[in-house]
């Protein structure tokens, strides 16, 4: 009797994997721990995912989506900044998973020019878009607005999950961040206000 392809293997492995992360890091995440996790065997993962890396590179997609949608949340760049660190803060294991392997999503490791940043990450791109419907101009205006933003935001997010801040001075550290995206943003209204024709 012919075997039927299950639909939703797919997302029980991704599911899997992510638990696995969540659970032990680096080290749990091996293809056969993954396959065993999602109740099914390794060469049903390797059909649907090449090798680890593609794994991973799938769980950073899913990761980038979900942030993505809580982005999506925000009226403005200052709420799309609090989502960024209430989702990071609230997703520690998937957001280091992002850290240590999000150059995964550049996609080709040769050496070649340097491409704008949005063409691997969308969020990136999306918060380009972002700030141009609030201040104007095309979203290549921003990049360095969102390049700064992002710097902002993952040093916050970083200083909290390593708990490399003081303990008891979280809420500064978030109050102060907060100051700093607002900063950020009257900064560039300035820009962009001198930039205006009259």
């Amino acid at each position: 009797m012919p075997r039927h392809p299950d639909p939703e293997l797919e997302q029980r492995i991704l599911k899997a994997a992510g638990a696995l992360w969540h659970r032990g890091g680096e080290r749990a995440l091996t293809m056969r721990a993954v396959a065993k996790a999602a109740g099914t065997n390794t060469p049903a993962v390797y059909r649907r995912f090449t090798n680890r890396q593609d794994l991973i590179r799938a769980l950073l997609r899913r990761f980038a989506d979900r942030l993505l949608a809580h982005f999506e949340r925000g009226d403005n760049v200052e709420d799309m900044s609090a989502a960024y660190i209430d989702y990071a803060l609230k997703s520690p294991y998937e957001y280091q998973l992002f850290l240590k392997h999000s150059r995964l999503l550049d996609g080709a490791t040769k050496r070649g020019p340097i491409r704008p940043i949005r063409e691997s990450r969308p969020n990136f791109a999306f918060a380009e878009q972002a700030i141009a419907r609030e201040f104007g101009g095309s979203p290549q205006d921003h990049s360095q607005f969102a390049l700064m933003l992002w710097a902002l935001l993952h040093g916050t997010v970083a200083l909290l999950l390593d708990k490399s801040i003081p303990q008891g001075h979280e809420e500064e550290l978030l109050r102060a961040s907060r100051a700093a995206v607002k900063a950020l943003i009257e900064h560039t209204k300035k820009i962009t206000a001198s930039r205006s024709p009259a």
